[in-house]
């Protein structure tokens, strides 16, 4: 199987001892999957559209934006996100596994799955975030040290209205000229989400030391604590076992 990105082989064992210590026979390996660095983080304005207020106190919402264990790892720091998983998004049921992704030829994104409190943080405020300290939304089929379709930047809206909120806010962030490049997220149908396996969830809290963690996805929780100090909380809410 071709491989087309830099943290398979070694996840494909990773994936045998689940649960344990990180052997030390990966530590060469763990010095490429960093190359890259952190996407910087840029400021942006607030959406000026966002859903309308509402009694309901639970929503979904799925993101794509290159690897997702730093993009969960941000929103399991958000006040009012109750659950934030891993997973594949775009492709069918039947490949919906990482070593078929990671193909890149599945149709699937790496994302993650929010589930969120719309009285405490609402879907533009998540989008905010996503924008802005999440991931780079100007790289396309790219983030980091990754390559490939897997890694888009996308948003799959669950509902019209995260449609209409999705879609107006690239509108006002390309035409405000906040990149320096054009935005390439894509707003996507399929939006049916299959959660990836038990070891890539909450990878980056259960491994900080982790080389490709630390370059390429602390920062990020440093960012959203710097630039969203409202909606940063300490203390991120995990997947359970």
């Amino acid at each position: 199987m071709k491989m087309t990105d830099k943290r398979v082989k070694s996840l494909r064992n990773y994936s045998l001892i689940a649960g344990l210590v990180l052997a030390s026979a990966f530590v060469f390996q763990n010095n490429a999957w960093s190359w890259g660095g952190a996407e910087q983080a840029v400021v942006i304005a607030a959406p000026a559209k966002d859903e309308p207020a509402g009694t309901s106190h639970s929503e979904t919402a799925l993101f794509a934006g290159g690897c997702f264990w730093g993009i969960q790892g941000v929103f399991q720091h958000v006040k009012g996100v109750t659950s934030a998983v891993s997973g594949y998004t775009g492709g069918a049921a039947g490949t919906a596994s990482y070593e078929e992704v990671s193909t890149g030829e599945t149709g699937h994104a790496e994302s993650v799955k929010v589930t969120f409190d719309p009285t405490q943080v609402t879907y533009g405020e998540l989008l905010h975030i996503f924008f802005s300290v999440g991931h780079n939304p100007t790289q396309l089929n790219r983030q980091g040290p990754d390559t490939g379709s897997q890694y888009r930047s996308a948003v799959f809206p669950q509902n019209a209205a995260q449609t209409e909120v999705a879609k107006a806010y690239i509108v006002q962030l390309n035409a405000s000229k906040s990149y320096s490049e054009p935005m390439v997220t894509t707003v996507e149908n399929n939006g049916h989400f299959y959660p990836a396996e038990a070891y890539h969830q909450n990878f980056l809290n259960d491994n900080p030391d982790y080389p490709y963690i630390v370059v390429n996805d602390l920062p990020k929780i440093k960012d959203l604590q710097h630039y969203f100090p409202a909606n940063y909380r300490e203390q991120p809410v995990l997947v359970k076992e």
